[in-house]
């Protein structure tokens, strides 16, 4: 391993670990607020902020999209080493993402405000406080729109202690905001609102404050290149068409429960959403700290390191995700009901099948930032962004013939999988890349780690009467089958060589 390669796996350790810290943090408060929320608000409450809030996210694709942009061309000019370039790129993005917050604002008070009014499913005498939600969302999506530019440049330069010390200002927000709506005498949705508004404002003050005083190239000064900005909307308006072909897939899903069901659905599936992105962190902050390393060795034109940290990222992300989750789809039932202190239906299948699409599309997501790299992204977005908004009428079709809410997300994992494969085809057509020894070493190798270490905590379920004591005892044997699965199994020698040096410095090494 040469001696680059070596200090790029520290930094990605280390960074990964300082967002770990945050994300066990965030989730003993979440796991907390969100009972208390869906207590206070109610489950219909608590159903239309989660679909009315959804419009906004859904307008609010163009957050998504400039997001990966700006991301992609801060940490490429970081890899040439060109501090002009970057401070020119980070102006024209700011720019861009100002003239998007007015785009923004145009199309959520017109289309959207329709929406809101004539096509949900929404109690008349809750609309009023459904407005004042959308108002509100609308006001916080234009804020994380203008943070953008400065959350890219903390990526780029892989400031991940960052997020850990602002993650625990926006839990210690959420905790006050709880309070607040517990002892409010106003309209408890309209509170909740407008205090997340609030709290969405200040973690973007934060976030602007320290780039500025950090980061030189975060000073904005005004900048206009025609070649640039073509460049950047191109590359935009593709990534674009990807970003809203997954909020249309996303929000446009939760449309269809909530025009065929009934916002009881809507907040089942917004619960198994929430218990899905506690997961995902484990995946999340592992590939934040991991992927613009991918972007600067493509930048730098060392492919073989890329390669092999597209393999090695893909297998980690997903067991990281196995680790968790495992546990969580055998004994949802009851760790659901102890969270909540009930048990909505659909919760609990909605939350395992949630669950396995994630699974599927974190291996995907190495593959997509490899595509990124390359800035070619045309052939990808259009593919994959038009498969994914497949998810939709497909889902309409079944739903009108009378299926159960469930078929929406046995079809979005089928698709899932379809997908994770044209990843594969699609970058292969964009660089040299390995792919039967991908699905070999990679999807293979996952799917027979899982399968194994799903034997005996599933076994040890089965037999136990369910009670507290048996689900602590199914999670530890779940944690055990997985980690000796992961390490015999899943691992290569390189691998496995990797981890024990991590422990011998940072565990042994600190005993003696």
């Amino acid at each position: 391993m040469s001696t680059e390669s070596s200090s790029n796996n520290k930094r990605i350790a280390k960074n990964t670990l300082l967002l770990y810290f945050r994300m066990f943090f965030i989730m003993a408060v979440t796991l907390f607020t969100s009972r208390v929320v869906l207590s206070a608000l109610g489950v219909e409450d608590y159903g239309i902020y989660n679909v009315v809030g959804g419009i906004v996210a859904m307008m609010g694709v163009l957050n998504g999209a400039m997001s990966v942009s700006t991301q992609r061309y801060l940490t490429f000019e970081l890899g040439r080493g060109d501090m002009v370039r970057l401070k020119q790129t980070f102006s024209l993005c700011l720019t861009i993402f100002v003239l998007l917050s007015i785009v923004l604002v145009v199309l959520a008070e017109t289309i959207g405000l329709w929406f809101l009014n004539t096509q949900l499913v929404i109690p008349q005498e809750r609309m009023a406080a459904a407005n004042w939600i959308y108002q509100f969302s609308i006001l916080s999506c234009i804020s994380s729109l203008i943070t953008m530019p400065y959350n890219a440049a903390i990526i780029a330069h892989e400031r991940m202690n960052v997020y850990a010390y602002v993650g625990i200002i926006e839990v210690i927000l959420k905790l006050v905001i709880v309070y607040l709506i517990l002892i409010l005498p106003a309209d408890r949705l309209i509170s909740y609102g407008f205090l997340f508004m609030v709290s969405h404002f200040i973690v973007t003050g934060i976030y602007i404050g320290y780039c500025m005083r950090k980061f030189v190239e975060t000073r904005y000064c005004w900048y206009w290149e025609k070649p640039l900005f073509k460049e950047l909307v191109s590359y935009s308006g593709w990534n674009l068409f990807g970003s809203l072909s997954g909020i249309v897939k996303g929000q446009g899903l939760n449309i269809l429960l909530n025009m065929f069901f009934n916002p009881a659905v809507n907040a089942a599936r917004g619960i198994a959403f929430q218990i899905n992105a506690a997961i995902t962190q484990f995946f999340t902050n592992f590939y934040t700290a991991v992927r613009p390393q991918i972007t600067k060795y493509y930048a730098q034109g060392n492919m073989g390191e890329m390669q092999k940290l597209i393999f090695r990222s893909s297998k980690l992300s997903f067991y990281l995700i196995m680790l968790i989750s495992l546990p969580i789809i055998i004994e949802a039932p009851y760790i659901v009901n102890l969270w909540l202190g009930q048990l909505p239906e659909y919760v609990v299948p909605f939350t395992r099948l949630i669950i396995a699409i994630s699974a599927v599309d974190c291996m995907a997501t190495p593959l997509m930032t490899a595509a990124h790299a390359t800035g070619n992204i045309r052939l990808y977005q259009s593919s994959v962004g038009t498969m994914t908004i497949l998810n939709v009428p497909i889902s309409y079709i079944f739903l009108k013939l009378g299926y159960s809410p469930l078929m929406v997300f046995y079809i979005s994992l089928a698709i899932a999988v379809i997908c994770l494969f044209m990843r594969l085809w699609i970058v292969r057509r964009l660089m040299e890349f390995p792919v039967m020894e991908y699905i070999v070493k990679v999807f293979g190798t996952c799917l027979m780690v899982c399968a194994i270490s799903l034997i005996l905590p599933l076994a040890a379920h089965l037999m136990l009467e369910e009670s507290f004591i048996s689900v602590v005892m199914v999670c530890l044997i779940s944690l055990l089958s997985s980690i000796v699965g992961i390490y015999f199994i899943g691992m290569d020698y390189k691998e496995k060589q990797f981890v024990w040096e991590v422990i011998n410095k940072k565990i042994l090494h600190k005993k003696n």
